[in-house]
């Protein structure tokens, strides 16, 4: 199947989900999973410097984005977005495909190339999620090199289960712009991506907040004893100010056989945005690194 530049929507359990394929380059197309959960692919669009040479396809996966948005809570569960994952890849035909997860986006591929599909030649993990203990370590000791002030907003207005109110909304923007995305402002894809989220399943399979997770469905999640099951090429990218914590990422990357690892030391958790130029040139680098080991 020849990839076409354009847009359109696909039929998988439980809906439809709109995808949109740009550039139309002869090398094998990148395939990019959005995070959140629930926070669609806008902010992902800088990827899309990669299509001169090859066709990249995003997606907004079920209940977000330009995609449908059925009300049953019962759809947001990890499995549930593996299979959809397959469904989109087969309705576009993605025979040979390199596969990019960011974010909880990482989460979803791991588990997708656990089920051992055919025809992935290469992941690229994101500002990944391996273990949520590990995460919710990790947060938990950047909250506290907040400044205690904004720790006493936040500590106050949980234990009264006041989150929605908007003193605790703007210390959670003090922790975002810290270890999120350190642009200022925010690109505008950043902030179309956080106006067309969809908040039902972010708190259903996680939480309040990206430091806080109550009692998503993917509070157990851990794929850290599988990983070495994984044995196609793949990259860990993560930035230095990262939620998803360069020295935490760097375990994982001894736990996969001949992974690489890069990290992008004037970022955090958006590095495809904050180091633009520098990111494409490593995914771009890595890609045909792949493509060239399969044709000798």
């Amino acid at each position: 199947m020849t990839l076409q530049a354009g847009e359109g929507y696909i039929p998988v359990d439980g809906g439809r989900v709109w995808y949109q394929i740009v550039g139309s380059g002869n090398a094998i197309p990148l395939l990019c999973l959005h995070g959140g959960p629930g926070f669609c692919h806008d902010y992902l669009e800088t990827l899309a410097d990669l299509s001169p040479e090859r066709p990249v396809i995003f997606y907004d996966q079920l209940g977000c984005g330009n995609s449908e948005r059925p009300t049953d809570p019962f759809l947001w569960i990890p499995e549930r977005f593996v299979v959809e994952l397959a469904q989109v890849r087969s309705a576009l035909g993605l025979d040979r495909v390199h596969i990019l997860g960011q974010s909880w986006g990482s989460m979803l591929l791991i588990d997708y190339i656990l089920t051992k599909p055919k025809g992935v030649l290469s992941i690229v993990l994101a500002s990944p999620c391996t273990s949520i203990p590990m995460w919710l370590s990790d947060t938990n000791r950047l909250r506290k090199a907040l400044p205690r002030e904004i720790q006493d907003v936040l500590d106050g207005h949980e234990a009264a289960g006041t989150l929605n109110s908007p003193e605790y909304q703007a210390a959670t923007t003090e922790y975002y712009k810290r270890h999120l995305c350190r642009m200022q402002p925010w690109p505008i894809s950043m902030e179309r991506s956080m106006a067309k989220a969809g908040y039902s399943v972010y708190h259903t399979m996680w939480g309040p907040t990206e430091f806080n997770m109550t009692d998503g469905n993917l509070r157990y999640y851990d794929r850290t004893s599988r990983l070495h099951e994984i044995q196609i090429p793949a990259l860990w990218t993560c930035g230095r100010f990262d939620e998803a914590q360069p020295e935490t990422v760097a375990s994982y990357q001894k736990l996969l056989p001949d992974s690489e690892l890069v990290v992008f030391e004037n970022s955090s958790h958006t590095a495809h945005l904050e180091e633009r130029e520098r990111y494409m040139q490593v995914i771009r680098g890595f890609l045909f690194k792949v493509e060239r080991n399969l044709s000798r």
